[in-house]
C-alpha cells in the first residue's frame, strides 16, 4: 500500500466537487511462503516439513502427521534430502538421543527376510505414494528385534553441528517400531491466510503478507486472482494507524 495521501478531485453533479482519499493502492504483492507456522518449505516438491519432538512409537507417529493432512516423510531426490538436512529444526534439549545427534521417525520400513547369520531385507515405503520416491541404502540396525518380528521402521539420523549438517552427513537406522522417537512429517503446500489458518481449496481468503485488503482465491496451495479493497483515510483524524491483519481498520493517533 501507498503510504501518503493522495487527493483528487472530480466534478460531481449540480458543480460540486467531490473529494476522493486514497489510503492504499494495489501492488504486486509477494506472497509468504504457504505452510503453516511451525513448517519448513521446499519449492522443489511444493511441500511442508516439521519435526515433532515428542516421542512416540512409530504407529502413534502416523497417527499424528495424517491428523495434520500429512504422513511421514519420504524423499523423491536428493535434493530434498539435503534441503531436509540443512534445516534448522526448533529442537529442545530434551530428544531421545544424544545432542548432537538427531534421529526421526520417517515414512520407510525395512522387511526382513533372513536370520540365518545377520539379517538381511529390504526396504519399502511404508504407505505407496509416488512411484518417484527412492529406497534408502543399507540400515544400521538399532535395538535387538524380537525372534517374531519381521519389519523395523526407519529412522533418518542428522547432525546438529552446523559443519556436519551442511555437508549432508547423515545415517539410516532400521529401528523396532515401538521405540519412543521424534519424527519428520511432510505435506502438500497449502493456502494460509493472514491470521495464520489453512484455507481449503477454492474457497477466498487474505494471503500472508502486507495488505490486509486483498482477497484471493486459493488454487492448488497458491492465492490466485486477487482484488484489492481500496480505503478512505479515517475522518476527522490527521495522524493514524492501520491495523496489518484487519482491512481499513484504523486507530487514530491525535491527540
Amino acid at each position: 500500500g501507498k503510504e501518503n495521501v493522495d487527493s483528487r478531485h472530480n466534478r460531481g453533479r449540480g458543480g460540486e466537487t467531490t473529494r476522493f482519499h486514497t489510503v492504499n493502492v494495489a501492488q504486486p504483492v509477494r506472497f509468504s511462503r504457504k505452510c503453516p507456522t511451525g513448517w519448513h518449505h521446499y519449492e522443489g516438491t511444493a511441500s511442508c516439513y516439521r519435526v515433532y519432538l515428542n516421542g512416540e512409537n512409530y504407529w502413534d507417529a502416523v497417527q499424528t502427521c495424517q491428523r495434520v493432512n500429512g504422513s511421514l516423510a519420504t524423499f523423491t531426490a536428493d535434493q530434498e534430502l539435503r534441503f531436509i538436512l540443512a534445516q534448522e529444526w526448533d529442537l529442545e534439549e530434551k530428544t531421545f538421543v544424544r545432542k548432537d545427534q538427531r534421529r526421526f521417525w520417517v515414512g520407510y520400513q525395512y522387511v526382513v527376510t533372513n536370520r540365518n547369520h545377520s539379517l538381511e531385507g529390504h526396504w519399502e515405503v511404508a504407505y505407496k505414494g509416488s512411484s518417484e520416491v527412492f529406497l534408502p541404502p543399507e540400515p544400521i540396525f538399532g535395538s535387538p528385534m524380537a525372534e517374531k518380528e519381521n519389519v523395523l521402521c526407519g529412522q533418518l539420523q542428522c547432525f546438529h553441528f552446523p559443519t556436519l549438517r551442511h555437508h549432508g552427513l547423515h545415517s539410516w537406522y532400521a529401528e523396532n517400531c515401538y521405540e519412543k522417537s521424534s519424527f519428520l512429517c511432510k505435506r502438500s503446500q497449502t493456502c494460509v491466510d493472514i491470521k495464520d489458518n489453512i484455507v481449503d481449496e477454492g474457497y477466498y481468503f487474505t494471503p500472508k503478507g502486507n495488505d490486509p485488503c486483498l482477497s484471493c482465491t486459493c488454487h492448488n496451495g497458491e492465492p490466485e486472482m486477487c482484488v484489492a479493497a481500496l480505503c478512505e483515510r479515517p475522518q476527522g483524524c490527521q495522524q493514524y494507524r492501520k491495523d496489518p491483519k484487519e482491512c481499513c481498520k484504523f486507530t487514530c493517533l491525535d491527540p
